[in-house]
């Protein structure tokens, strides 16, 4: 039965598990817990709104096959990504009687999936876990390659650890519930998928945004299983980010900054990501490595997938500040993912931002060469 359905396997020896990836795959999830010989002892992390939508269906799936399940809600928002929302965790999983021989279902976005990850990572020095996830970020990103993390109030992300999951099961069913806005905030990762590693997948993007944007199964399938890939090929050769994992991050210094400034309120992750990698292609083109018509052509396919591209109007000093303290930086030194072209990219470090920066800060939609 688990041949019924799309496949990858993130190949890090006695780490490596499969992602499994479909229409209907959350029925077959007692099959994919006994692959992977998952603890029948399980609590589901998840959030309020998920749960709503979609704890029933999970919990019929697994009572039916007499696991013993207990369920920890937290609350909705990137806003809650953090230490205190982490301890509620653990007071729960020691409520639970939660034990080493125990394990975690992740049900949610990338919120639920980083912070069930750090929990699983730390309660007891580490407790099996996998990932559901529920949006389309989520499933093309976040839920694949076992970055764990909280936020702190200077910076995303900047507390956390590297737990890779014991299976990922991507059920493209989920996606029905969720609304546009969020939808359209995944579409963002995968586009950058194209413009990091792959023009053609770039191309099929422009092609088939139409399907793509009325979820049709076949296209969500292809873009879901491709970037899937794209990132399962990385993390096999760069576990924990300390060389060609960082070409992941292409959009992401900026848009981590655009999230921080304005308080994880204003923008979905995905949307300041978008208007990252509209900066960063700007980056690009004054550092040489492409042209001003890629950054068009950049521009052109995150606006008509009705994504961001206007840089919120804060500072060249303010956004700097922000990015001074994202996780990225090495040695007090901002390094930045510039694509070459489309389809291929580099890890640079930044000689003096502030004047790169001054050059493209107030270029409202960043059309002008």
């Amino acid at each position: 039965m688990l041949d019924n359905f799309d496949s990858i396997k993130v190949g890090l020896g006695d780490k490596s598990y499969p992602i499994y990836i479909g229409s209907g795959t959350i029925n077959s999830l007692p099959e994919f817990l006994t692959e992977v010989r998952f603890p029948s002892n399980i609590t589901i992390i998840s959030n309020e709104t998920v749960y709503a939508l979609h704890g029933e269906t999970l919990h019929s799936v697994l009572d039916n096959v007499g696991l013993s399940v207990s369920v920890i809600t937290i609350e909705d928002g990137e806003e809650f990504k953090n230490m205190s929302t982490l301890m509620s965790i653990y007071d729960g999983l020691v409520q639970n009687n939660t034990d080493r021989s125990s394990g975690i279902i992740a049900l949610g976005g990338g919120v639920v999936g980083d912070i069930a990850g750090l929990a699983a990572a730390t309660f007891l020095r580490g407790i099996d876990y996998l990932q559901i996830p529920t949006t389309l970020l989520a499933q093309v990103d976040s839920s694949v390659g076992g970055k764990t993390a909280v936020n702190h109030s200077l910076g995303k992300n900047l507390i956390g650890t590297f737990n890779q999951p014991k299976l990922v099961c991507i059920d493209i069913d989920f996606l029905d519930t969720l609304p546009e806005r969020e939808f359209l905030a995944g579409v963002a990762e995968i586009i950058k998928y194209g413009i990091i590693r792959d023009l053609s997948f770039f191309n099929w993007m422009n092609d088939n945004r139409q399907a793509l944007l009325a979820k049709e199964p076949n296209a969500v399938v292809h873009a879901v299983k491709t970037s899937c890939q794209i990132k399962a090929d990385i993390v096999e050769i760069d576990e924990k980010e300390s060389s060609i994992m960082a070409i992941l991050n292409y959009g992401h210094t900026f848009g981590h900054a655009v999230e921080s400034l304005t308080d994880y309120r204003e923008f979905l992750h995905g949307e300041a990501v978008a208007i990252g990698m509209v900066v960063a292609a700007r980056c690009s083109h004054l550092t040489g490595y492409c042209t001003i018509e890629t950054v068009k052509d950049i521009r052109e396919i995150i606006k008509a997938y009705k994504l961001p591209v206007t840089i919120p109007g804060f500072s060249v000093e303010q956004y700097l500040e922000a990015m001074m303290h994202d996780k990225k930086m090495k040695n007090g030194r901002l390094n930045m993912v510039l694509n070459k072209d489309i389809g291929n990219c580099v890890v640079e470090e930044i000689a003096d931002p502030a004047s790169l920066f001054n050059d493209i800060i107030g270029k409202v939609e960043l059309n002008s060469v």
